[in-house]
């Protein structure tokens, strides 16, 4: 567009300047000595053809860049329209396409309802009369809302009423709408950093164990297609991604020092058994977390769910070679073995064991490991009734024994011991005072204890069943079987490998 300007600007001062060139050409004629043949005119109509081919030319070529501009608006126009026919034909698409996903959101929704629906259809709803029956029923409100810190925090602050709480959080969780993921949900603070120091770890664990139980109730109570839809694939795959997490932590347990009680194994043995999931570990590495959970009540029913029982013979055998005897007692009561392990001869094994692990020259030591041994040993008897097969009075008169040579040898410590005479306030030491001539007093008030004093005093071993569960077995309990089979005293082991 400027350069049309410019030229013409440059046309229009075509007419000036040819004036001025002739204004030039006439002073030129002026000072001519010379006729020039070529006059005025001439140059002038040479000049004014020039201008008239130039402008002609100018006005061809604005003609062309008119035409030129109309076609250009004209294409521009056809690509507007082009452009907003495809806009429309793309939001008409869009448009059909989201109400296409929407009706697909719709009825995905609709199913999961219906299967969420139909999943807790599948469980018995509890009724207004069952919240009520309940002693906490806040249970039922926060299954109802899936909340599972708020569960744990209702089951920390009520520990005094735990035994009812276990009985009822069954009975609750059949009003959340899902279950197992409810449970799942709870496994969360079950290990926490190394770097965070938490007082209530341990009661953490222990809730978290105690709510895989009551899943575990609940799902025994439904059949086996509603412990599906309890327990379906999303549940599992949830389930197997946490134990493919705790799984490499179960090597850093301490065998020793879990005495049998390891909540670590406890948990992810628990984990298994409630959700049915592969875990990734075959049978023989399940066997090795057994003897690090053999004092928990719950490990026979938990080794029966997972199929270890014929696994048993084996781990009863690494129970007793590592001294155990009272541990492999109970598996082998609880799993009917006691014809290959006889409980008599275990316990009179750990007996001498206890005998021979302890050192002639610290006496008192030795006397205190077999007393408790032996404490254990009765109270195994009592709990498994086997009185009949080896009788407590031996094992108390041995208890009698030790303690009573423990007191003798006390009071001959004390004996033994300078007395020091003590200045009084008269001047006359302690040992200078009037002899005391009443033999007879003194010889009442000093008389050594005879026999019979010592043979009618309570037994020192009695304590209250439930410090011998607390004390010495953990408390584990373990149920006797209706008819056990005969025990023998010099029963063999039974040699079945353990881990191949």
């Amino acid at each position: 567009m400027e350069d049309t300007q410019s030229v013409a600007t440059l046309l229009e001062s075509t007419t000036a300047k040819i004036q001025q060139l002739q204004k030039a050409f006439a002073e030129l004629e002026g000072h001519r000595a010379l006729t020039l043949n070529m006059k005025w005119k001439q140059i002038e109509d040479h000049f004014h053809g020039l201008e008239k081919n130039l402008k002609r030319r100018f006005t061809a070529l604005e003609d062309q860049e008119n035409e030129f501009k109309k076609k250009t608006i004209q294409s521009q126009q056809v690509l507007k329209n082009r452009q907003a026919d495809v806009l429309a034909k793309e939001e008409a698409s869009l448009d059909k396409l989201q109400g296409k996903r929407d009706v697909g959101v719709a009825a995905i929704t609709r199913a999961l309802g219906t299967h969420r629906n139909g999943r807790a259809n599948n469980i018995k709803k509890l009724t207004e009369d069952d919240v009520k029956a309940l002693s906490n029923p806040q249970l039922v409100k926060l299954c109802e809302k899936m909340d599972s810190g708020g569960l744990h925090k209702f089951i920390s602050d009520n520990r005094r009423n735990l035994a009812s709480i276990k009985e009822e959080i069954p009975i609750a969780l059949r009003a959340a709408v899902d279950p197992g993921g409810l449970v799942l949900d709870s496994l969360g603070g079950f290990y926490i950093s190394d770097a965070i120091k938490n007082s209530n770890l341990l009661g953490v664990r222990r809730t978290c164990i105690m709510l895989m139980e009551c899943l575990s109730i609940l799902l025994a109570n439904l059949d086996v297609s509603t412990v599906y839809d309890v327990i379906d694939d999303d549940v599992k795959e949830r389930a197997k991604a946490i134990a493919e997490e705790w799984k490499p932590k179960l090597n850093d347990i301490d065998v020793d020092a879990s005495n049998g009680n390891s909540l670590e194994a406890h948990a992810f043995l628990q984990l298994v058994a409630t959700f049915g999931i592969d875990s990734g570990l075959v049978q023989d590495d399940l066997l090795k977390l057994i003897p690090m959970v053999c004092r928990r009540r719950q490990t026979a029913d938990l080794c029966r769910f997972l199929g270890l029982s014929e696994k048993m013979p084996g781990v009863i055998n690494v129970l007793v070679n590592s001294g155990r005897h009272i541990d492999a007692v109970n598996l082998a009561i609880s799993f009917d073995l006691t014809e290959q392990f006889s409980p008599v001869w275990l316990l009179k094994s750990y007996l001498n064991e206890s005998r021979r692990q302890c050192s002639p020259t610290a006496q008192n030591d030795a006397n205190e490991k077999e007393v408790s041994a032996l404490k254990c040993v009765i109270k195994c008897i009592e709990d498994h009734k086997l009185e009949n097969h080896y009788p407590l009075d031996p094992l108390q008169k041995r208890i009698l024994q030790l303690e009573k040579a423990k007191a003798e040898k006390k009071r001959a410590t004390e004996v033994s011991k300078p007395q020091f005479k003590r200045p009084r306030a008269n001047g006359v030491a302690a040992g200078y005072m009037p002899r005391n001539t009443n033999y007879t007093r003194m010889t009442e008030r000093y008389a050594p204890p005879t026999q019979y004093m010592y043979d009618n005093r309570p037994y020192g071993y009695h304590v209250p069943a439930e410090n011998h569960i607390s004390q010495f077995m953990g408390g584990v309990t373990y149920n006797m079987a209706p008819n056990h089979g005969s025990y023998y005293v010099n029963g063999f082991q039974y040699q079945a490998a353990y881990i191949h």
